[in-house]
């Protein structure tokens, strides 16, 4: 397959090069990252700036490496649309690895998650990968990464959805340490919302977010609490983000036999 990796975490971290290494064992790879960490961009774009580009010496195993200015949705966006010539579209996407977990409703902010997600929404399947450390060591990347590679190969016989992405979290444990995997749906926050008040030299008040991890106890089949059970956990997202249950009930208070005449051109002024 021809893989486009990319991540939130910047070109140089650990995480994308042990993913190169790995999957250009089996894979064509390609990579375009950020020049910096961009942890937390969300699903972010580049518009009121230029985006700059630059072709690295290929490294790790990949054919080429591009490194920008932007953030890790430009980093898809562009690489699929402006980067890459047909000959090198990707079969997949897979963003990561990223050094920390990204699960539950928390991945409503993670870049890492925001970058498959683009791959998904210009049609190309697409994974977001996360190691669930917060411990700078051990990292356990190597591992991770196998564990994408031997996935590859079992993902190939399923119909990956479309707009979709796989968002997988593997526990910080060595293969044999680990529980298994589970397939798993979005648990609650991982993080909490605190935020620390202090006072800068010039007697200035600023804020500086200080969420920690939760304990809070989270239901059986959740990607949370797969991962506190030292799972890999394997959550299918979308983004039809659709509530499709309330529908009819909005039907029936705003637009009564089909008809909303209450607003606009056809109001009456009842």
């Amino acid at each position: 397959m021809k893989i486009l990796i990319s991540n939130d975490d910047g070109i140089a971290a650990m995480g994308i090069k042990a993913l190169m290494k790995e999957l250009s064992k089996d894979h064509e790879v390609y990579a375009i990252a950020p020049d910096r960490e961009r942890s937390a961009a969300g699903h972010s774009l580049t518009l009121h700036t230029p985006i700059r580009v630059e072709e690295l010496e290929p490294q790790f195993g990949a054919k080429r490496v591009w490194v920008t200015s932007g953030t890790p949705g430009d980093c898809v966006k562009i690489g699929i649309n402006a980067i890459l010539s047909k000959e090198e579209q990707p079969d997949i996407v897979i963003s990561g690895i990223n050094h920390g977990p990204n699960l539950g409703i928390d991945i409503l902010y993670s870049g890492t998650v925001s970058c498959a997600m683009e791959g998904a929404m210009l049609g190309v399947p697409s994974i977001a990968v996360s190691l669930a450390s917060m411990s700078m060591e051990p990292l356990y990347f190597e591992v991770t990464a196998k564990f994408v590679r031997k996935f590859l190969k079992r993902i190939e016989k399923i119909d990956f959805p479309e707009k979709t992405i796989l968002n997988i979290n593997t526990p910080a444990l060595e293969e044999q340490d680990t529980a298994g995997v589970q397939i798993t749906k979005l648990g609650s926050k991982m993080f909490t919302d605190d935020y620390e008040k202090r006072i800068d030299p010039r007697g200035k008040t600023y804020y500086w977010m200080a969420g920690e991890l939760t304990t809070k106890h989270e239901d059986d089949g959740t990607d949370i609490a797969a991962v506190r059970n030292n799972m890999v956990s394997v959550t299918p997202i979308t983004y039809q983000m659709t509530h499709k249950a309330i529908m009819a009930d909005l039907e029936r208070e705003f637009c009564k036999d089909g008809i909303c005449d209450w607003w606009g051109y056809d109001n009456k002024g009842n």
